[in-house]
């Protein structure tokens, strides 16, 4: 692979599950100064990097009005599309 893999790579190689994923987006909703968060198969991650990465997830996040289940939403979409890094 020519890139580090998305965390929806890693779905498909099995090297994260959903569990997985709900974990780290749960930790990120709990605490969104909490750092990097092991996951998978040996991968990390920086939930607060992800979202500030991805435009509909930041923009979401600052809005009052976007509810708990939403913001759940927005949030597994950037861990999904952010590139994880092993060890």
């Amino acid at each position: 692979m020519l890139h580090d893999p998305m965390t929806l790579d890693l779905l498909a190689t099995l090297d994260v599950v959903d569990d997985d994923v709900t974990a780290v987006v749960e930790a990120y909703l709990a605490d969104p100064q909490r750092g990097t968060v092991a996951f998978g198969d040996g991968y990390r991650i920086d939930p607060a990097a992800a979202v500030a990465a991805h435009p509909f997830a930041r923009s979401l996040m600052a809005q009052p009005w976007a509810g708990e289940e939403l913001q759940h939403v927005a949030v597994r979409a950037a861990i999904l599309l952010a590139c994880p890094k092993r060890g």
